[in-house]
């Protein structure tokens, strides 16, 4: 926060801060110091500041010189001019370089922040005394000189009115806070103790080694941190709070009285302080807020003054409604420092790791070297040399990104230190005059963190891998390989899903992993917890494996490769397939004369012959169960339902090869098929409106039908193995609507197994 609490111009703790048009603050004593004169008409500059040319006549003098000098006095700061030859050094004195008469700005004394001021000149003897009779002789008409302030921080000009520099207001608050910050330096100087002391209790500490970050007395130093070896480079400072500490604020004082208008009385922070007047008008209190004029304004100001037609408000209300949006603010700015002091420590355990990986890496590099012999020893040195080089680039990357952090760092938290202090303030209008520019710049600040600024731009890891194989021939050829095993993949849970009994799987490379990879190895086990099985290889990071069983659970993982070998198996993921099917007929496989629509779950032809549709499904374990409602039945005909393989005939009845397993049925009866065998007639047949059911368990390895719920015959196959698709073949007589994702009926529900 000391940063925020010192001039511009002249370094030190504020004495008398005024706030500029451009809210930037500047000691009173320092404005007189950068304030320059710019003359209306060379008839009103003071002697010093004629063009050169032959003497004035006495006569001539003694009539322009007067005027001139209270016109400069009173311009700048009439309180000066009353006062008299004996502060003629806080006045503006400038001595003319050219012919033109007008005065200089280039100065040769320059403040310890850089800030270029007005050299001083003795007033000439008289001056006040001529400058008084010239204020009473000179004619109403004659304007005086006017009077400009360059801001040294922004560098924008201000015009002096009439009042001079007592035109501008004082910052109460930041006097405030100076001269509290002031007392807290004093009460730290005066607790200081060496650290180091054995007696009791320890002597007065009388510096303070910045490296060390320890304080010493007198004897303690001598003893502990002899100014030799190398102590010898280390910077001793008086302690905190004493004169020539840094921040110590010294004897420059803080925020004394002054009797401007609109200055306050001058008491501590804890006394209390007398009420704030207006700068127009002496007897009257700052009651409003000027939103226009952004200033705080008294009620004759709104009667008789400028003010009269401009938005106002209550000071209190406006008081509160900025005081909020700069703590609004400030809370960013907060969570900015936070990341940046999490950052720092993640650089420095960078730093750490960096050191360690490049002391590891030189150690195998020199192990593997040596063994080499005679043949490697001028090349080990060149490999060695990389590796420093590599290192050296990273630490002076970090580093740089340490001390730009750091930087940014310290002025945020100044800035939000500053911030508070002024937020705990009670008077509304001092506050006022400042928290538009202070809510400005905690916006800017927390506008520096932009995105990536906390992250490392480098990596811990190095990309050097030495291969030891190569034949003796080789050695002088024998270089780094920029290419190690690929780091283990992440896999990407949220992208990872199933559907009916299809995985899908994402994964990514880790971030900053500078390695190259060529391709992924998916692997998957059975589903009941064998060995795994390579299921993909390739280049993407999104694969889909369709056709694994319902009601199971699939592990799997991934793996990454390239040129230098396969890297590291992944995680391990499990995923749950769909203890139901959900599935539609297939319009992919199905006989050209089918005709599907309903989302291709309602079937029917356009051929007298029977037709054969599959399901998009595939089961080879576990128990299903769909139904298939009849939508039209005309002229009895035989629609054939059951189950198949993926290459069953397609173009005669469901049933008659040796691919599929079916039951057909006219409105009378039923028969189950298979390679053309007809079994078990059972009577009731379908009509419109009618529901088949079909149940294929393959636990028990059995498949069983129904016919509007109530089973049809016993169990129409049994001992079948495989894997099989739901099938049904029809021709143009006959529509059904295939309903899929159904439970088992509890009637015929078989228990799941164990390992299910």
């Amino acid at each position: 926060m000391e940063e925020e609490l010192k001039c511009p111009v002249c370094g030190s703790l504020f004495r008398e801060p005024i706030i500029l048009p451009c809210s930037h603050n500047v000691c009173l004593p320092c404005a007189r110091t950068i304030a320059v004169q710019t003359p209306e008409s060379e008839q009103h500059l003071p002697p010093l500041l004629h063009p050169r040319g032959p003497a004035p006549t006495a006569a001539n003098a003694a009539a322009a010189a007067p005027g001139a000098a209270a016109g400069s006095a009173a311009c700048l700061d009439p309180e000066v001019a009353a006062g008299g030859g004996g502060d003629h050094a806080d006045k503006l004195s400038l001595h003319s370089e050219t012919d033109s008469g007008y005065g200089s700005y280039t100065p040769s004394l320059k403040s310890p922040n850089g800030v270029r001021v007005l050299p001083l000149v003795p007033a000439p003897p008289g001056a006040a005394a001529a400058a008084a009779a010239a204020a009473a002789a000179a004619p109403r008409g004659a304007g005086p000189a006017s009077s400009s302030l360059t801001c040294p921080q922004c560098h924008r000009s201000a015009s002096l009115d009439q009042r001079g520099l007592r035109g501008f207001q004082r910052n109460r608050l930041l006097e405030a806070i100076v001269q509290r910050y002031q007392q807290g330096r004093a009460a730290a100087a005066a607790a200081a103790k060496c650290q180091l002391c054995d007696r009791s209790p320890p002597e007065p500490a009388a510096v303070l080694c910045e490296q060390c970050e320890v304080l010493y007395c007198a004897a303690c130093q001598l003893r502990c941190h002899p100014a030799r070896g190398p102590f010898a480079k280390h910077r001793l400072a008086p302690p905190p709070g004493q004169p020539g500490a840094p921040g110590g604020g010294g004897g420059d004082g803080g925020g004394g009285g002054g009797g401007g208008s609109g200055g306050g009385s001058g008491k501590g922070a804890g006394g209390g302080r007398k009420l704030p007047t207006c700068a127009e008008h002496d007897l009257e209190n700052y009651s409003m807020y000027c939103v226009s004029c952004r200033s705080p304004v008294c009620y004759q100001c709104l009667e008789e003054g400028k003010h009269g037609k401009h938005d106002v408000k209550a000071l209190g209300a406006m008081w509160k409604q900025h005081k909020a949006q700069l703590s609004q603010a400030l809370n960013g700015v907060s969570d900015k420092a936070k990341e940046a002091k999490e950052f720092l420590v993640q650089l420095k355990n960078l730093l750490q790791q960096i050191q360690e990986n490049g002391l590891d890496y030189e150690a195998c590099l020199v192990a593997q070297c040596d063994a080499l012999v005679d043949a490697l020893t001028r090349q080990k040195a060149k490999l060695l040399t990389k590796v420093t080089k590599e290192r050296e680039h990273k630490l002076k990357v970090v580093w740089d990104q340490i001390n730009h952090c750091t930087l940014k760092l310290r002025q945020s938290t100044g800035l939000m230190e500053y911030c508070l202090e002024v937020i705990k303030e009670n008077d509304p209008s001092g506050f006022l005059q400042i928290s538009d520019a202070l809510i400005k710049r905690v916006q800017l600040s927390q506008e520096q963190w932009v995105k990536g600024a906390l992250e490392p731009k480098v990596s811990a890891e190095f990309d050097l891998t030495l291969d030891s194989e190569p034949l003796l021939q080789s050695i002088h050829q024998l270089d780094f390989i920029q290419m190690k095993l690929p780091p283990v993949p992440l896999l990407q849970l949220e992208k990872c899903c199933t559907r009916n009994n299809s995985v899908t799987l994402a994964w990514r490379m880790p971030p900053l992993s500078h390695n190259p990879v060529e391709g992924y190895i998916l692997e998957l086990d059975d589903g009941d917890g064998g060995q795994f099985r390579e299921v993909y290889v390739g280049k993407e990071t999104l694969c889909t494996i369709d056709g694994l069983h319902f009601n199971s659970t699939y592990n799997a993982r991934v793996k990454a490769f390239n040129s230098s070998g396969v890297g590291p198996y992944s995680k391990t993921v499990i995923l749950q397939t769909s203890d139901v099917a959900w599935f539609t007929f297939d319009p992919s496989s199905a006989h050209r004369d089918i005709v599907l629509s309903n989302d291709n779950q309602t079937a029917t032809c356009n051929s007298y012959d029977d037709r054969v549709v599959l399901g998009t499904a595939a089961f080879s374990k576990g128990v299903h169960y769909w139904e298939l409602h009849v939508d039209r039945y005309d002229n009895h005909p035989d629609p054939a339902f059951g189950i198949a393989r993926i290459n069953v005939v397609k173009d005669m009845m469901l049933g008659k090869d040796d691919k599929a397993w079916a039951m057909y049925v006219d409105n009378n009866r039923s028969w189950f098929m298979h390679c053309n065998s007809h079994t078990n007639r059972t009577e009731g047949g379908v009509s419109k409106g009618a529901t088949v059911g079909v149940l294929l368990d393959l636990n028990k390895h059995n498949l069983t039908f129904y016919i509007n719920g109530q089973q049809q015959g016993p169990p129409a196959f049994e001992n079948i193995e495989g894997v099989f698709m739901p099938a049904l073949s029809l021709n143009r007589n006959v529509q059904v609507t295939l309903h899929t994702g159904l439970e088992v009926p509890q009637c015929v529900k078989q228990p799941k197994l164990p390992n299910n």
